[in-house]
């Protein structure tokens, strides 16, 4: 298939491919559109039935233990009878603050099955970034890992949490079967959930398929993290439509995943497909392309989970005779690159790239359901692409306020329609979800969901994904807030103005974080600054490169000329400014040279 286009020829290449595949097919799209908000059909139901057919098949492989679908649902049920005893009840909600382990699923699984929601704390948080996302959701306890509880002990002095005993701990072991000690301002979670029944847990109102299930957390454009509730719903879509429809998901598969667990992608995409198949998940705490391949042949793996610079990662591995010494032929997430997407499959034999489009608070989702290449796919939800202002989110509107729809191939705006089957379930805060709504847009009354993401139509309503647009950008697999970071920046009482965007840099995926800046003294320290960034923002949050100027421009009505200054990226024709990097593997910023600026321009740094 060309990379500009989807033509009849191409769809009747996969027919017989969807012939083959139509038993798990029919059965996906039965999980797939299940409309009914009321059904009582969970996270938890598909946890107890896999337990039921499946139960001495592995569910779960983390470095040198299985544990089978059986033990599970067992370990589930016990956890979720330890909540209702802590008073725990359906509707309330938990946070979780846990590197990839098997404790994040059970735990997950446990909340599922009495109604109460966990929020998927990201790892990587730190500070006031942390502490303003567990407070979002209002949890009644936190599940604190012991890899995690240094961060969280920084932050937890400031949580509001209504329980008597909130703090939670796991220590950092198999804690299924030992359970470690925990400080004194902790309860040891493994320890209590022991003595509780395995058997399932039998409610008068049990959760529905409409109830919220996960909180995920989501950088938007007001700055901070958001938190967007997902509801059962979620994991049906997940477990018809990439399980069933897209993978065909059987028994003896094993899914690998190094993404982690606190994003959609892993949690909701991956584990959900693992799900479908009764099928084993195998996890890896974070990922490692040294240790892939020999991680997929150590589990037997068939599927693995990906975001598009992961698999940057792995083609930029030295080339071995061993690149196809697996039995590993399906992949399934995000952000494939057309320029590698030929290359990727060639090198390490993979014969379907499972591409898909979707956002944790969205309504709209495309899946590459027919394997063609360079696509996200289609979706059967109601969207459009439509024009937009460069640089924004904001969608141009005509003299009558109506949206224009982009020609074929030309990138557009997505927005998604709003209605009773494809609602929007938003964030928390009311005032955030408001803005995501586009109201009036083709029609008076319309609604709208604006994903801020642009795509193109390559025919047959296949789209491919060009770029996130407005004030978030993408590294290191990551959504990266502009507004936080410059909210974080100017805390540090070091700067006068302070403005946030990402670059590109050649040869690696999404866009380096970058700020201009005018320092408020003549002593500024671009290192002490350094420093205070890593205290309170994740790595991948911290800016790659640093201007340093005396002024910022900014047009007639005080905004600031962002595109212009982006635009100018990292190269150093602009006078009386310094430029600063943050290469890979060292500890400072580095003021940059002509000579290094060519030296990264032709990828010689691997950042």
């Amino acid at each position: 298939m060309s990379q500009d286009n989807v033509t009849a020829m191409d769809i009747a290449r996969s027919l017989p491919g969807i012939l083959k595949r139509f038993p798990a097919i029919a059965k996906g799209y039965y999980y797939y559109s299940v409309k009914d908000a009321n059904k009582p059909l969970t996270l938890g139901t598909l946890v107890k039935n896999n337990a039921e057919k499946h139960r001495d098949r592995p569910a779960i492989l983390f470095e040198d233990f299985s544990i089978t679908w059986g033990d599970f649902n067992s370990w589930s049920n016990r956890i979720a009878g330890y909540f209702q005893a802590q008073g725990l009840k359906k509707g309330d909600s938990i946070a979780i603050f846990l590197e990839n382990r098997p404790e994040v699923l059970a735990v997950v699984a446990g909340a599922a099955k009495i109604g109460v929601a966990c929020a998927m704390l990201n790892t990587s948080q730190k500070g006031k970034v942390l502490e303003h996302s567990a407070n979002l959701v209002n949890p009644k306890m936190v599940v604190v890992g012991e890899e995690l509880a240094a961060a969280f002990d920084d932050v937890k002095g400031n949580l509001q949490l209504d329980h008597p005993t909130p703090f939670l701990f796991l220590a950092d072991t198999n804690t299924l079967n030992t359970f470690g000690d925990a400080p004194s301002d902790y309860a040891n979670m493994a320890q209590q959930v022991s003595t509780f029944s395995s058997n399932n847990p039998v409610l008068s109102d049990p959760p529905r398929a409409g109830d919220t299930a996960i909180y995920l957390f989501t950088s938007g454009t007001t700055g901070l993290p958001k938190a967007a509730p997902g509801s059962h719903t979620k994991f049906l879509k997940a477990y018809g439509g990439f399980g069933l429809m897209s993978l065909s998901m059987k028994p003896d598969d094993v899914f690998y995943c190094t993404l982690p667990l606190y994003h959609g992608t892993g949690l909701v995409v991956c584990w959900g497909s693992v799900l479908a198949g009764g099928s084993a998940f195998a996890l890896r705490r974070k990922f490692s392309a040294s240790a892939f391949w020999d991680d997929v042949r150590r589990y037997d793996a068939t599927v693995f989970g990906y975001i598009g610079e992961l698999c940057r990662y792995l083609l930029n591995q030295p080339a071995s005779d061993q690149d196809r010494n697996h039995r590993l032929t399906r992949m399934l997430g995000n952000g494939l690159r057309p320029s590698i997407w030929t290359e990727f499959k060639e090198r390490f034999g993979i014969d379907k790239v499972a591409e898909l489009y979707a956002s944790s608070e969205g309504n709209v989702g495309f899946s590459n359901f027919l394997n063609l290449d360079n696509t996200v796919g289609l979706s059967t939800a109601p969207y459009k692409l439509v024009r937009f202002h460069d640089g924004t989110r904001d969608p141009v509107r005509d003299d009558k306020g109506v949206m224009q729809e982009v020609a074929k191939g030309e990138p557009g705006l997505l927005i998604s329609e709003i209605t009773t089957k494809w609602f929007f379930e938003g964030y928390t805060q009311k005032e955030a979800t408001e803005k995501s709504i586009l109201r009036d847009a083709f029609k008076k009354g319309d609604s709208w969901f604006n994903t801020g993401d642009v795509l193109r139509n390559l025919g047959f309503r296949h789209l491919q994904f060009v770029d996130r647009m407005g004030d978030t950008f993408r590294w290191k697999g990551e959504n990266v807030s502009t507004n936080e970071v410059e909210n974080i920046i100017d805390g540090s009482g070091m700067v006068e103005e302070a403005i946030v965007y990402g670059v590109e840099i050649p040869k690696t995926n999404g866009k380096a974080g970058m700020v201009t800046l005018v320092p408020n003294s003549d002593s500024f320290d671009i290192n002490k600054l350094l420093a205070y960034l890593q205290k309170n923002l994740p790595a991948y949050a911290v800016p790659v490169f640093v201007r340093v100027t005396n002024a910022i421009e900014k047009t007639g009505t005080f905004k600031y000329r962002k595109v212009d200054i982006q635009k100018a990226g990292y190269a150093l024709e602009r006078p009386h400014e310094e430029v600063f990097a943050w290469l890979p593997k060292t500890e400072s910023y580095t003021q940059l040279t002509p000579e290094l600026v060519s030296d990264i321009d032709s990828g010689e740094f691997r950042f």
